[in-house]
């Protein structure tokens, strides 16, 4: 048999879930004929065929988690392929397509055991508490496993399995997840809060567009925080363009779309509403979700004034937008009753100073003040 192998749907993305079969064992496919429907980090991508065919067995059931680069579906037999074409493009990419034939084993995605770093007594630890070494990431200096790191994973181990009934988190959820383990991995987090008194605005204002229009400005003012950092470069990128993350609550997990050249985009609001509409149609682009060089997070929409947004990397800040809140202040010697709105900046620390951070906060402030 032949077998097609699932590919990179994304920027380096580990796996995808199954979310609908188009065909079945014995069906007669074409060439791009869509396969299978892959539910990735943030969107549902149609997976085309590389051959034209016959489906001899397909590698999982709906639901399942399939990893990048294992088998997906195996062919009975090929008729013609893409061979011939030296750039095939698909949805997801490129896609590299041959006759050679592929063998039809699974492919081991873990670290081998030759491959684990740890010590002799870590490796007895993980023996005598059954912890698999090969699923676990070192914290130690060159990723090495810890002891702490192996007794994290057995207590880990048995919370999950004393929980019958333990709802595995799938889709845009463990894309959440897995984006919160790695920046809390890699970023040294601190925060700042103050809030910005709007008493001097005039009429109705779209709060949103004026939020972004203050970061902007203070983007601009202090680019620090406009930036990415990598650490293992130990090097930053400034950016003059503001490609704004701008996340959106759904049932299914948090969206975070990139809204490109903020600063001087006069469709806003449009672009806003198109991605609302598109989250929860779930037909959103899967490349507007990559880019972003800051992002918003205006929870207090909900509820809530203060919080500590997480920083995503390779981003360095997020801006958090609380409810806005009246409060009694003293304007010209008479007390009045003013709206205020809480924000909360939190920023990585391994790139970005305290000053710099009260300075962006500054100027995002003063720039909330204006009347217009």
């Amino acid at each position: 048999m032949n077998t097609f192998k699932l590919p990179d749907l994304g920027e380096g993305l580990p796996d995808a879930q199954i979310r609908q079969w188009h065909i079945k064992a014995g069906d007669q496919v074409e060439i791009d004929q869509p396969l299978v429907s892959m539910e990735t980090a943030k969107a549902v991508v149609e997976v085309p065929s590389p051959w034209a065919g016959v489906i001899g067995e397909l590698h999982g059931k709906e639901e399942d988690i399939i990893e990048t680069g294992a088998p997906l579906i195996s062919f009975s037999s090929i008729t013609s392929t893409h061979a011939e074409k030296k750039d095939t493009g698909t949805v997801v990419g490129h896609l590299e397509r041959s006759n050679a034939v592929v063998p039809e084993t699974a492919q081991v995605m873990e670290r081998s055991v030759n491959q684990i770093k740890a010590t002799p007594a870590v490796k007895q630890l993980a023996k005598q508490l059954h912890v698999d070494l090969t699923h676990i990431k070192g914290s130690g200096p060159g990723d090495t496993i810890t002891a702490l790191d192996v007794k994290n994973a057995a207590a880990t181990t048995h919370s999950a399995s004393t929980l019958s009934d333990l709802e595995p988190l799938k889709g845009v959820r463990r894309s959440m997840m897995l984006a919160m383990v790695k920046s809390h991995q890699e970023v040294v987090p601190a925060s700042i809060v103050d809030d910005a008194d709007i008493h001097a605005w005039e009429g109705e204002q779209d709060i949103t567009l004026r939020i972004i229009r203050a970061i902007c400005h203070a983007c601009k003012f202090e680019p620090s925080l406009n930036a990415w950092y990598d650490g293992k470069a130990m090097g930053r990128k400034l950016f003059t363009d503001v490609h704004l993350g701008l996340a959106i609550d759904s049932d299914e997990g948090l969206f975070v779309p990139v809204i490109e050249n903020a600063q001087n985009n006069p469709e806003l609001r449009n672009i806003i509403n198109t991605y609302k509409k598109q989250v929860k149609d779930r037909t959103i682009p899967t490349e507007k979700f990559h880019g972003a060089t800051i992002t918003l997070s205006n929870f207090g929409v909900f509820a809530g004034l203060y919080a500590t947004p997480v920083v995503v990397p390779p981003q360095v800040a997020i801006v958090g937008v609380g409810k806005i809140k009246e409060v009694a202040a003293v304007h010209n010697g008479q007390v009045v009753v003013c709206r205020h709105i809480p924000l909360s900046l939190t920023f990585d620390h391994r790139a970005v100073t305290g000053g710099e951070a009260s300075r962006f906060l500054y100027a995002l402030i003063q720039d909330l003040k204006e009347a217009n």
